[in-house]
């Protein structure tokens, strides 16, 4: 199917928050992890999201180009291409952008999109995401209404990040402290700032213990039960029946968590879970594989002239994307996502 429209997506993230699953978020930085995650999606039977960040988009681009806007554009048009194959809908978006790439990624991409829709053609991109983690919470929600604004006019949803993920993306690394739960009064000015949809439609990245990275399920205390908080001190606040969940919520740094954690923080309004060491694992293990195992093959040993059936990059590159769709699959299950595709 082509790519989702706005309003598909819009149709997404409601059916996901009503019936309690949520999206895999699958980050991607080239073709063949793109296709990886586009049969995981069909396999499972889920729709899904797809996305790239800044060293995604760089290295989409070319790594002697290093642009994330023409990486990213380039993304988005293999990806509209080769996900009409595909039985799911599909929304792309981009993921944390810390303030010094605005003008270098999100803004840009903002303006190609407002552009397409003002001659009636779709926006490049479903979502963005805006991460000010690093910045005071008055300076992210300042940036994020802007954001807002701009994104709303050209059918985007943004993503913000209120707290701090621990760990390290991308070069953007942030400690494991206190700072990694993001509090009740953090919620509210949230929604003062941002509104609730009447500004455009956002998703909140709440921190709850997220860390980005590899950790061992234990080394991390996630408190799913912030979010819970977080929805009922809105809820309160705008006179909204007691179990609404006013906050569109997004899932960081879910490397390791448990199959409990999960479910709990999907009951209190995750709709959007990111996932992209697991993949980068699930793509890379059969790779090493084939090159162990097939060593004489793909190295010209002693003189030989190696096995060009093994060195072929199809070969491994198969292998590759079959570890990483399964892994999709079971994200998918995980998040209970599997065969709930709006296209059912």
């Amino acid at each position: 199917m082509p790519i989702a429209t706005p309003e598909t997506y819009a149709q997404m993230l409601d059916t996901a928050k009503a019936n309690a699953f949520a999206f895999p978020a699958i980050n991607v930085s080239s073709s063949q992890t793109l296709n990886a995650a586009l049969k995981g999606f069909a396999d499972a039977g889920s729709d899904g999201i797809i996305q790239v960040s800044t060293g995604g988009a760089e290295y989409l681009s070319g790594p002697s180009v290093k642009s994330m806007v023409t990486g990213s554009v380039a993304f988005a048009a293999y990806a509209a291409e080769v996900a009409k194959s595909y039985p799911v809908q599909i929304a792309l978006h981009t993921d944390h952008c810390p303030k010094d790439k605005l003008d270098g990624f999100v803004r840009p991409l903002v303006e190609i999109s407002a552009e397409r829709v003002a001659r009636g053609e779709l926006p490049l991109f479903q979502s963005h995401m805006w991460d000010g983690s690093a910045v005071p919470l008055d300076e992210n929600l300042e940036i994020a209404r802007d954001l807002l604004a701009r994104c709303a006019a050209a059918h985007i949803i943004l993503e913000v990040e209120i707290g701090v993920v621990g760990g390290e993306e991308d070069g953007v690394a942030n400690e494991i402290n206190e700072q990694l739960y993001t509090t009740p009064e953090d919620a509210l000015a949230t929604i003062e700032a941002l509104g609730n949809g009447e500004q455009g439609r956002y998703m909140a990245a709440l921190t709850f213990g997220n860390v980005h990275g590899v950790y061992k399920p234990g080394n991390v205390k996630l408190r799913p039960e912030i979010l819970k908080s977080a929805q009922e001190a809105v809820t309160e606040r705008l006179g909204l029946a007691a179990g609404s969940k006013p906050f569109d919520l997004v899932f960081h740094g879910g490397s390791g968590s448990t199959a409990e954690e999960i479910g709990a923080a999907v009951d209190y309004g995750v709709v959007k879970m990111n996932v992209d060491t697991d993949t980068q694992y699930a793509f890379t293990r059969p790779v090493a594989a084939h090159m162990f195992q097939n060593y004489d093959g793909v190295l010209k040993v002693d003189g030989e002239v190696g096995n060009k059936k093994a060195y072929d990059p199809r070969a491994w590159g198969k292998a590759a994307e079959a570890g990483m769709a399964a892994r999709v699959v079971e994200a998918c299950e995980n998040l209970r996502s599997a065969g709930k595709s709006v296209s059912a």
